[in-house]
């Protein structure tokens, strides 16, 4: 696909693709955090209350991001929105470390109060911090309008 037949994808949809992603993982492991730990687990104030709610919340969810990256450019969220991870200089499939810097990068944009993911609504390529660290855009195919089919009278 020419890189003129993308978008970039802004921040709403971004958004939603989030939603989707998070709330996935919550169905996937908040069962197994409950079971483990109990009902207090979800008012606990602890950041980590255990080994597994170590690898459940922080290794699960990075292991998982990033393969989802490298296997279809997309989580399951951004998929969902038509959207997939690119290098921003080629328009081709961004490099596993591309990858990875993009993921941890999800930190720096986080926090100065999420200035860094905000970012996206404003910037003229909806690139958020972690996606210029990583040297990366989010698009999606351009839709583009039927054209009108006419018929000759014979």
């Amino acid at each position: 696909m020419d890189s003129n037949d993308l978008k970039y994808v802004g921040f709403w949809p971004r958004v939603g693709a989030t939603l989707i992603d998070t709330i996935i993982l919550i169905v996937i492991t908040g069962p197994i955090l409950t079971i483990y730990y109990g009902e207090s687990y979800w008012t606990s104030e602890n950041l980590v209350e255990g080994p597994l709610d170590f690898i459940l919340s922080w290794v699960f969810p990075a292991v998982a991001v990033i393969w989802f990256w490298v296997a279809k450019q997309a989580t399951p969220g951004k998929m969902a929105v038509h959207a997939k991870i690119v290098d921003s200089e080629t328009g081709r499939v961004p490099s596993i470390g591309q990858f990875i810097g993009r993921y941890f990068a999800y930190i720096i944009s986080a926090l100065p109060l999420g200035l860094g993911l905000v970012w996206v609504a404003f910037d003229p390529r909806k690139q958020g911090w972690h996606d210029k660290l990583a040297r990366t855009v989010v698009v999606s195919p351009k839709v583009v309008a039927p054209k009108e089919v006419t018929f000759k009278e014979s």
